[in-house]
Parts: C-alpha cells; sequence; structure tokens
C-alpha cells in the first residue's frame, strides 16, 4: 500500500498543452526546436474557501494575536521601528532574489548617490513595499494600480527593464530550466492574455473580510507568484503583498515585520511551499508565513529596546542635547533615517545647509555617524549602531526560525 500523501486542502493547478515558438533563434538545438510547451492554469479563487484543522488555526490566531499587541505597544510611539523592520524586510525580501549589497551602498542608493545596481534594486524594492503598504492603508484595498505602480518603482531605475516598468507581461515566461525556452521548466504560469483575468480575480480575493487573516496573505502571495504577471520583480511585489494584505485587514496599523528574513533562512523551503500549493497543499506555506510572523514579532520587541538603548547612549556622547535644537532633532532622526547626507538633514531637521553641517560633523566628533568611505563627491554619513541593528535583526530571526525547524 503506498502512501497517498496528505489530503488536498486548495484546488490545485491543473496542465494544459500549448504550442511554443521561440522569438529569438538562440541557445542549444533543442531549446530552438522546442515546440509545445505544459502551461500551469491556476484556479479561479475570488469565491473559494479555505478549510483550516485546528492546530494551523491556533498557530495562526497566536502569529496575528502576537503581531497586533506590537503594534500596540511600539506602533505610535516607536516610529523609527517601522523604519527598521521595511529596510529589514526590503533587504531580505531581496537577499531571496539573490540581490545583495552592503548596507552602505544601500544607503548611498536610497539618497540616489553614486551606488552599484544591486544596492539601487534594494532601494527601490523598499519603495515598491512602502508604496504597497502606504496604499492598503489609506485605501483600505488592494488595488491593481498600486501593485503596477509599485512595479514601476521596482524597475524604473533598471537600466534594462525600466521600459517594462508597471507593465504587465505579454509573452509566455518560466521559472527554472534553460535561459531560451521553457524547456524543463520548474513552473511556467498561464498564458499572457490571461494574466489581466487572474489578477483582477486575486485582487477579488484580496479584498475579502471573511477569510483567516494569514491564510488571505499567503494564498495571495502564492497565487500571485503562480500567475507570475511580470516579466521579473514576481519574487518581490508578491511578498510586498503579504503585508499589504496585512495593513489592510488591520492585522498591523504601524509595524512592517520582516517575514522575508525568516523565509530567507531556508529558500529551497521556501519554494518548495509554493510548489506544494500549486498541487493542492496550501498549508505548508501558511504554516510557514505564521511561523516567520511569530518569530519577526518575537525579534521586533528585541529591537524596540535595542533602539531606544542606542538613542540614550547617543544622548550621553554628545553631552546631552536639549529637545529642540538642531543636534536633538538630529539624534531623532537618525534612529528613523541612519545614511544621511546634509541635503536631507537641513530638509528633515528644517534648518539651514550650514547648521546641518555643523550639527552632522559634532556627531561625527562624538562617533554617532561614521563618514561613509568613497563618498568623497557626494559625502554621506553612517549611523553604524542602527545599521548594526538592520543586521542583526536579520540575523536573529534567520537564526531563531532555524533553530524552530530543528525541535
Amino acid at each position: 500500500m503506498t502512501d497517498a500523501g496528505p489530503p488536498l486542502d486548495w484546488a490545485p493547478h491543473t496542465t494544459e498543452h500549448r504550442p511554443y515558438r521561440q522569438r529569438v533563434s538562440r541557445g542549444p538545438r533543442a531549446d530552438r526546436r522546442f515546440d509545445e510547451v505544459a502551461v500551469s492554469i491556476p484556479p479561479m479563487i475570488r469565491d473559494l474557501d479555505y478549510p483550516m484543522d485546528r492546530p494551523l488555526a491556533a498557530m495562526t490566531t497566536a502569529s496575528i494575536g502576537g503581531l497586533g499587541h506590537l503594534d500596540l505597544v511600539h506602533g505610535r510611539t516607536l516610529e523609527e521601528l517601522n523604519h527598521l523592520q521595511l529596510r529589514t524586510e526590503s533587504v531580505d525580501s531581496s537577499k531571496i532574489e539573490n540581490v545583495d549589497a552592503s548596507l552602505a551602498d544601500y544607503g548611498r542608493a536610497l539618497l540616489g548617490v553614486g551606488a552599484n545596481a544591486s544596492a539601487v534594486s534594494m532601494a527601490s524594492a523598499t519603495a515598491a513595499l512602502a508604496r504597497m503598504i502606504r496604499d492598503a492603508d489609506t485605501t483600505r484595498s488592494i488595488r491593481l494600480e498600486a501593485v503596477l505602480a509599485a512595479h514601476g518603482d521596482l524597475f524604473r531605475r533598471h537600466p534594462d527593464e525600466a521600459p517594462r516598468a508597471g507593465r504587465l507581461r505579454t509573452v509566455q515566461n518560466w521559472i527554472g530550466g534553460s535561459d531560451f525556452s521553457p524547456r524543463d521548466a520548474l513552473h511556467v504560469p498561464p498564458p499572457p492574455e490571461t494574466v489581466t483575468d487572474y489578477l483582477e480575480d486575486l485582487v477579488a480575493f484580496a479584498n475579502r473580510d471573511d477569510m483567516p487573516v494569514l491564510a488571505q496573505a499567503a494564498i495571495v502571495h502564492a497565487q500571485f507568484e503562480s500567475i507570475h504577471p511580470f516579466i521579473d520583480g514576481n519574487g518581490r511585489i508578491g511578498r510586498a503583498l503579504i503585508h499589504a494584505v496585512l495593513r489592510r485587514r488591520r492585522a498591523t496599523r504601524h509595524l512592517t515585520v520582516p517575514v522575508a528574513s525568516a523565509l530567507v533562512a531556508d529558500r529551497d523551503r521556501y519554494f518548495a511551499a509554493l510548489g506544494d500549493y500549486r498541487r493542492g497543499h496550501a498549508r505548508t506555506l501558511v504554516a510557514m508565513l505564521a511561523s516567520a510572523t511569530s518569530v519577526a514579532t518575537g525579534e521586533s520587541w528585541r529591537t524596540a529596546a535595542n533602539l531606544r538603548d542606542i538613542r540614550a547612549r547617543w544622548h550621553d556622547a554628545v553631552g546631552g542635547s536639549r529637545p529642540g535644537t538642531p543636534l536633538h532633532r538630529l539624534l531623532d532622526l537618525l534612529t528613523e533615517e541612519p545614511i544621511v547626507n546634509v541635503d536631507l538633514v537641513a530638509g528633515r531637521i528644517d534648518a539651514d545647509e550650514a547648521t546641518a553641517q555643523d550639527a552632522v560633523d559634532r556627531l561625527e566628533r562624538a562617533r554617532v555617524l561614521t563618514r561613509s568611505p568613497r563618498s568623497r563627491r557626494a559625502p554621506v554619513w553612517l549611523a553604524r549602531d542602527v545599521l548594526g541593528e538592520v543586521h542583526d535583526l536579520s540575523l536573529r530571526i534567520q537564526a531563531a526560525s532555524r533553530r524552530l525547524r530543528a525541535t
């Protein structure tokens, strides 16, 4: 007797065979002769329900409860925590796609001054994520217009992808396998002419209020990855959708817990969970997202305490600062914006350039700020204590995720 595996808990994808013709005659002969592709056809989901078993329901309820408690305690009073979480999420979501850069380069890209392509991509991912969350917060809905605008943010500065920024694909794409054709691909999304209908269906599902919120967020993400509506950037936009759903449903009103930090700890397991979804097993990804949320929430409590300790140390390092002074306002700014130049400082603390430069110089002498290397022509300063916390939060979440899997 063979083990049939776990029962289906979601409508599985089906397969259709479609003619395929390579657009450019390149690559191996086998690719050039490839003329039929097995396309994965996701279900339409706007009216589907997800029946959770009791253990999973308890797990998701606990995760959402913990997230809500963190948001209630720190969301309004510690705005800098969200800025740090947002950066951590963007950095690690980019790492899942093998896009990586130093935090110093990432900061220069955020400021729009000399940075490498990977750093620019990470900064663009931050803008896309922030837009998705902001739009869900203000409109109380998930909108296709916001998805397209976020994709525009992601690729507007990309030298090759800029013409396709914010545009749905009009050709067949695929994941894995050959670079020249979908031969031996791991997943072949639905045909391009179906993408708009699928996205309208997805948006309808994402705007329901009768679904358990973490299950809804996980399924929205997985369905988006299955549709793969863009030529590039689907992973980062799809993970941004998780946070948009959480914000629309008011699971969090202020904070953005970095779930991508937990997912990047085991990319293969995460990708396998997306494969399970396509085979009709949504539970794997729902449970993974619940676990990632709990771990990221737990480590964010520690980060909140660390940020307050950092601010207190800075206060002591400069011999105290009076509220309302340029120096005091700059210290507050650095907990939110740990990478600055004089123009940004002047604008954010409402001071002239000379006053801003003087405040920066004082903090550099106190070793609160460090001038970034390779920034002679366009000087940039780093608050390394806060940047270290961005890095440390990511590492702690990854380590905790691995420990949880080992138990």
